[in-house]
């Protein structure tokens, strides 16, 4: 939502900060933020169709967490300088505008909804995505920078070097962070550019519209309803009275659920990491339980994971089917070779 302008062009781009992410996160964390950040745009704000979501995924954090990551650490596996932050920051920006650029044009083409010719469309989507990942690679450099002098172990290098614990903690840093976050969601975003953005501007140089009208019905209604629905402050205002509060509230609305949205996702893999150390516990103990008892029966020689796997399928069964139906005749073979273990048969 925080647009700069492109001079020169009555364009202007946004920070897609999938590079800036994947510095200090990994690429896979980025990722995850990236897709929480594009679906609340989508269904908070009504911001990007929601049959769009996906092709957003890809063009935006696709490219700038997966490819900007890869440069990211190829570029810094040999150490680290505010040089080369500066210098690989507009290097991958550059390089994944590119990439999501050309994908909007082969995607758009591929569609066969739209009559843009591939060749002029491509011809203005490249030169002002070039521009807008210059601009966003020297933001990138420069938050990145901060980062390098205030803590540098926050920044993930693929060989890490003994450096300097840094000038701030790390709750401080966090502080600064939010605080920039919530001045920059709150009242920089009162300052955003009104030109169109870079894809924008590419389809009204084409078509004199910004927008492409076409033929609205089954499943296109359907999901601008769902849109219409959850979109509590569509296009970043209140709903039927814009104002300069209204951008300020959803600036910073939207910065609260993707922080929240975080929370929660860390939180969820904690727990599954937690029960995935429980199964490779359980499967360790059956292991112990198989050594000492010292048969050599066919159940003993299973391993214990499909045993687990086996008696959750088993329940599953039980839970799932009318009394004498299958669940009936599973019980019955289940328990004889349950006999047939316990008695230490052998064929």
């Amino acid at each position: 939502m925080i647009n700069f302008t492109i001079p020169g062009t009555g364009s202007s781009g946004h920070l897609c900060g999938g590079v800036l992410l994947s510095a200090v996160v990994g690429p896979y964390a980025a990722f995850l933020t990236m897709i929480c950040v594009l679906l609340i745009q989508c269904l908070l704000f009504a911001d990007g169709g929601l049959l769009a979501l996906g092709a957003n995924i890809w063009n935006m954090a696709f490219y700038g967490c997966f490819i900007g990551g890869m440069i990211w650490q190829l570029a810094l596996k040999q150490g680290i300088s505010k040089k080369k932050i500066i210098t690989v920051s507009l290097f991958a920006s550059i390089i994944t505008l590119q990439l999501g650029a050309f994908s909007v044009s082969a995607e758009t083409f591929a569609s066969g909804i739209t009559e843009l010719p591939f060749t002029a469309f491509l011809f203005v989507m490249q030169p002002i995505h070039l521009a807008i990942g210059a601009v966003e690679g020297f933001i990138t450099a420069a938050v990145l920078v901060f980062l390098y002098e205030a803590r540098p172990s926050l920044l993930r290098q693929s060989e890490p070097a003994p450096i300097a614990c840094g000038r701030l903690s790390f709750g401080k840093i966090i502080a600064v962070l939010t605080a920039a976050a919530a001045v920059t969601a709150g009242i920089l975003s009162q300052f955003a550019s009104a030109f169109p953005d870079g894809l924008e501007w590419s389809v009204e140089r084409l078509t004199g519209n910004t927008e492409l009208e076409g033929t609205k019905s089954g499943i296109y209604i359907f999901v601008e309803e769902i849109q219409r629905f959850t979109a509590v402050l569509p296009d970043y205002n209140f709903i039927g009275a814009e104002s300069a509060a209204g951008t300020s509230v959803s600036g910073l609305a939207g910065a609260a659920v993707v922080l929240i949205s975080i929370i929660l996702i860390g939180r969820c893999f904690k727990k599954v990491a937690h029960c995935i150390s429980r199964i490779s516990k359980s499967v360790k103990n059956i292991h112990i339980l198989d050594y000492l008892a010292a048969r050599n029966t066919p159940l003993n020689g299973l391993h214990p994971l499909v045993k687990l796997l086996a008696v959750l399928f088993y329940l599953a069964t039980l839970l799932s089917f009318d009394r004498y139906n299958l669940s009936g005749i599973l019980s019955m073979s289940v328990y004889l070779i349950i006999l047939y273990d316990l008695a230490d048969l052998s064929l």
